[in-house]
């Protein structure tokens, strides 16, 4: 809110970030300084699969399918995201996943029924962590409505600041938690090697041998068609198990007066200053 209010007054060329209630109000008076670009990056949350319920994949299955994500990015964050049904971009240098989890209410029901709790009854509260952001509260008031009204669970929200945050995703200390990963290369491995047992990326405390050979296997080929297909059978792993649940794939919406160019969209969101220039 800063920032766009000192791109409002004049103090900035660029902002980095725009609120989610602004992006309406310039769609509407000021659509030439409203930029809306894919990024290489993907929103989801995790699951500490260490922890009851969390490690019944059958619990985490059904949390993953009663989250209507399309209903999310159209009325909740605003700003353009796709809906993501796994963890890789799609069409990330050729690639896409064929494995995607289903959204199905009646489906996740049976599943946590099955796990021993029909109709939400008997189910601990859970407690879902993000790091203290407007954008990420709605969306976690957001999901936690649809898990009450779907699944018949409570689910306690609670933020923390930043580096507390970080201090608690590296010593698993949450149960579902708020997470991003941004891509640092075109290629599904920057992704996918995430959520090996020995990134220290992973905290979610989920570790599977076949998963971890996949990754392997993909490294050692240089077959662009066999390394695709053991990511393809990777991405089908984490959709079954499901560590993670992905939300949405994001898009970069920020504000950028006309006067700035050589300024330009891309999914690494790098912009090199040395070509980038205010037009007097």
């Amino acid at each position: 809110s800063t920032e766009e209010a000192a791109f409002r007054s004049g103090q900035l060329h660029i902002t980095a970030t725009i609120p989610i209630e602004k992006i309406a109000t310039y769609k509407r008076t000021h659509p030439e300084w409203l930029h809306q670009e894919t990024l290489l990056a993907t929103y989801f949350y995790r699951f500490n699969v260490t922890r009851p319920p969390l490690d019944d994949v059958r619990v985490r299955r059904a949390l993953a399918m009663t989250i209507n994500r399309a209903q999310l990015v159209e009325h909740v964050t605003k700003g353009g995201q796709e809906p993501a049904f796994h963890l890789t971009p799609p069409d990330l240098a050729g690639y896409t996943a064929r494995a995607a989890i289903v959204e199905d209410d009646a489906a996740a029901r049976r599943l946590l029924a099955d796990a021993g709790y029909p109709g939400g009854r008997g189910f601990p509260r859970l407690e879902l962590l993000y790091n203290t952001n407007e954008g990420h509260r709605a969306i976690a008031e957001a999901i936690q409505q649809m898990w009450k009204s779907t699944l018949g669970i409570e689910v306690t929200l609670t933020n923390q600041e930043a580096k507390v945050y970080e201090d608690s995703m590296r010593q698993m200390n949450y149960q579902i938690a708020r997470m991003a990963w941004s891509g640092d290369y075109l290629d599904p491995s920057t992704f996918l090697g995430i959520m090996t047992s020995t990134s220290g990326n992973n905290e979610t405390g989920w570790k599977n041998a076949a998963y971890d050979r996949l990754i392997a296997d993909a490294a050692q080929t240089t077959d662009n068609a066999r390394r695709y297909e053991f990511f393809q059978q990777a991405d089908r792993i984490l959709v079954e198990q499901v560590p993670i649940a992905p939300i949405y794939f994001y898009k970069r919406d920020n504000l950028r007066l006309p006067a700035v160019k050589g300024w330009y969209g891309n999914l690494l969101d790098l912009h090199p200053y040395k070509g980038v220039y205010l037009q007097p």
